[in-house]
């Protein structure tokens, strides 16, 4: 029994062991990297100053840092091996990913001696130079050298890979047009050449690249129409051409792209970006300040009316945004019940909101802000808990309306039309230019906003209190403060982490000069309005500021009327979007200061400047006395900048002929609707035309014929309050029914409007006392001069 039981015992240990044996033997001869290969990474190590790689571990080991863990989004270092090769026997490198490692120096072309390399990834590093001509050999599949200071044109030895299937070359300094060799790269599925300087059209050989299904060519300098060969793109389902230049319409062969996931056709468009530190105003106090921050593009060329999507099914990211669209949106639009994305703002589309896009649920972010679009505002847009932005339309109001602008995620900042002025329920949020409310006792001669930050106090001369911002942000959304007011619209694209807007809140944002409005990665690039007048264009804070890392303040002089000053901050498609992640990018401002370049007049003041207009009538005299004061107060008109005080220019009328009266010109031109061409052209754009018209209307009234219908002196300033409407003007109030030559003045002036001159700005402005002169009989139009009125 003893050797029958010894037998299998002595089995078992000679199996036992010859595995610990083949063991030992495997362990021995494990996998290594092809010494050639080893020598490579060396190379490109010293190159590119890679000092954590440990070669006293085998770089296929996954020891020694060639494979690091790391939680930070958009860093990676990983050396991926295929230990497949001679039996198990020798690994090749298949993949190399060294992002945002800030690695520098000219790109290593000894990547080309990888020869089994099939991915690689040095995005987000600062590299320079163009792509080394060696790696024309390579057999790469994915290559992305996104995000670094590459330049020159486009690296044709690219051309060459034809194994390439996708490629970013996005976020560089790369210039040129694009070559006709790229019909080569027929594998192509992915390729993004956005964030460059490339210009010149579109070539026809793009239409070779029928596998595409994702390309990318915004923030360019393309010239030329969208082309209609995009139609060769059946496949594609992502198609961005946002801030490229590109001319409109956009082509009706796009209906043919079905499988259209998302598409987004724009035209111009931080980290930090500069603040606006001095607003300086000339001659006005602030009611409120208007923050406005938009995501706006737009298409060159002509309009065109809404294109053929129908068939696009699958879409999820429909971004139309200032493409000279005009006309009504199409209801098939809320059959796209797949949209997450909806974004048809600042064009011209009219008609009402379609009752169909009640059903777009899924929708998390739609704007339809800028547009002209009537009727009444829909219930389920107030009811929705997503974003939906239709500010700035044209909206009509019913009793059922809000009259308050709603807190949170729905934007209707200014979306009525100007017939809910009056309305005295209406908050004036909602109405037409955003008129102030409040009484002169409240209204403010300065401003000071530490955005995104606490309250801050800093030391100078005098001591400044920042203003507290830490309201929440939202994709579109409105924030009232007591004398200041934000308005939002829209929301990153390719944003992957939780929230719609990227703010870095910087608790002692104005304690550190030197870090303050610093512009240290990316292009950075957007536009500035300050009152609907564009001061800042494309502007780039690094090139303004002589390079990263650097302080940079702007200073505007502006004019503000009916106490209200807006900022609009505009993106427009152009600079980086994807540095140092993606979804990075739009105004992101560290303060906002805004100053009088005039001593505040106290509220007990006793001496005032008031402007005077000596008129052809007693009544029209005392009339624009009291306009012109009461515009003194609102806001400038029409005088010259002086830094230690406000003047006024004298400003003589022209005269036509010693027959024609200044009166019966304003009639003229107030039935051929063109009373503004009263205005001083010299004024350009720097006046409320509104506020013009409420002025010359008030002033026809005063100087009717017919005594009984003048207004009294409490209409004429409730009207010109804005407390009253202006009363409707009687057809021919200033003629005589018995002078037929005023009527032949009329006639003429109707038959022959290019006489109809401007008026003239004479002389150095002054302070000097008014002289009336008397009205003649020649009909002279008389001077505007300023005076000094004490009690």
């Amino acid at each position: 029994m003893g050797a029958e039981f010894a037998s299998p015992k002595l089995f078992y240990v000679f199996l036992i062991c010859c595995l610990t044996l083949i063991l030992f033997t495997i362990s021995g001869f494990a996998a290594k990297l092809d010494p050639n290969e080893v020598k490579a990474l060396r190379d490109i190590a010293g190159r590119l100053g890679k000092k954590d790689w440990d070669f006293g571990k085998d770089p296929c080991s996954g020891d020694g840092n060639w494979v690091v863990k790391d939680g930070r989004k958009g860093f990676e270092s990983n050396v991926t091996c295929d230990c497949s090769f001679n039996h198990n026997a020798t690994c090749h490198v298949i993949s190399i990913a060294l992002k945002s490692q800030n690695l520098s120096g000219p790109v290593p072309p000894e990547f080309s001696t990888l020869r089994y390399l099939q991915k690689l990834d040095i995005s987000r590093n600062v590299l320079t130079g163009s792509i080394p001509r060696q790696w024309a050999t390579m057999h790469l599949v994915e290559l992305s050298v996104m995000g670094n200071q590459l330049s020159g044109p486009f690296p044709k030895v690219l051309t060459n890979i034809t194994t390439l299937a996708n490629l970013s070359i996005e976020g560089n300094l790369f210039s040129g047009h694009i070559p006709p060799e790229i019909r080569n790269l027929i594998n192509m599925k992915r390729i993004h050449l956005s964030s460059n300087a490339f210009t010149g059209e579109l070539p026809v050989a793009l239409a070779k690249l029928t596998n595409l299904i994702d390309i990318r060519i915004s923030a360019n300098n393309f010239t030329g129409k969208i082309p209609e060969f995009i139609k060769r793109w059946t496949h594609i389902e992502k198609l961005h051409m946002q801030g490229c230049s590109l001319e409109g319409p956009i082509p009706s062969s796009i209906s043919s792209l079905t499988k259209l996931v998302d598409l987004y056709v724009l035209q111009h468009y931080i980290l930090y970006v500069p603040s606006i530190d001095k607003m300086n105003i000339l001659s006005d106090c602030l009611c409120s300040i208007m923050i406005i921050i938009r995501r706006i593009s737009d298409l060159k060329g002509r309009g065109s009316t809404f294109p053929r999507l129908k068939n696009m099914e699958s879409m999820k990211t429909l971004v139309l945004r200032k493409c000279l669209i005009y006309g009504e949106i199409p209801g098939y639009i809320g059959d796209m019940i797949k949209l997450k994305t909806l974004d048809l703002s600042f064009n011209n589309l009219t008609g009402e909101i379609p009752t169909s896009f009640e059903q777009l649920g899924k929708v998390d972010f739609m704007y339809l802000t800028g547009n002209n679009l009537a009727g009444h505002v829909p219930g389920w847009v107030l009811g929705r808990n997503k974003n939906v932005d239709i500010s700035y339309n044209n909206f009509s109001w019913e009793s059922s309306s809000p009259v308050e602008c709603p807190r949170g995620s729905v934007n209707l900042v200014e979306s009525y039309s100007s017939s809910a002025n009056k309305i005295r329920e209406v908050h004036p949020c909602l109405k037409r230019n955003f008129p102030c409310s409040a009484s002169s006792k409240q209204h403010h001669y300065s401003l000071h906003i530490n955005c995104g930050g606490k309250e801050k106090i800093i030391s100078g001369t005098t001591n400044t209190t920042y203003e507290a911002d830490l309201e929440a942000r939202g994709a579109s959304m409105f924030y009232l403060s007591q004398n200041w007011a934000f308005s939002s619209t829209g929301n990153f694209m390719d944003n992957d982490v939780d929230g719609d807007v990227y703010i870095e809140t910087n608790t002692s944002a104005l304690s550190n000069v030197s870090s303050l409005n610093a512009e240290l990665l990316g292009k950075r690039i957007f536009d500035v309005y300050i009152q609907g007048k564009l001061v800042l264009k494309d502007f780039n804070i690094e090139n303004e500021a002589g390079g990263p890392g650097k302080p940079l303040v702007k200073n505007f002089t502006v004019a503000v009327t009916r106490h209200t000053l807006k900022i609009h901050f505009y993106w427009a498609g152009r600079g980086t979007t994807g540095i140092p992640i993606r979804s990075k990018y739009g105004p992101l401002i560290s303060a906002i200061s805004v100053d009088p370049n005039f001593k505040p007049p106290s509220l007990d003041s006793k001496k005032n400047y008031i402007i005077v207009v000596a008129g052809s009538v007693a009544a029209a005299v005392f009339l624009v006395l009291l306009v012109l004061a009461i515009m003194r107060r609102k806001g400038w008109l029409g005088g010259k900048i002086y830094a230690d005080k406000v003047t006024v220019c004298f400003t003589e009328l022209p005269h036509y002929s010693d027959s024609i009266h200044n009166d019966n010109l304003a009639y003229v031109l107030q039935e051929r609707g063109s009373l503004l061409e009263l205005v001083d052209p010299n004024l350009g754009s720097e006046y409320s035309s509104e506020e013009a018209m409420v002025m010359l209307n008030v002033a026809l009234l005063c100087t009717n014929a017919s005594p009984t219908l003048r207004p009294i002196m409490s209409q004429v300033v409730s009207m010109l309050e804005g407390r009253t409407d202006v009363q409707d003007l009687l057809s021919d109030p200033g003629f005589s029914a018995i002078d037929s030559k005023f009527k032949a003045i009329r006639n003429h002036f109707w038959q022959n409007p290019s006489q109809t001159q401007s008026f003239a700005t004479n002389g150095p402005c002054t302070d000097s006392s008014v002289t009336i002169t008397e009205r003649e009989e020649s009909g002279h139009l008389l001077r505007v001069s300023s005076v000094k009125s004490h009690e």
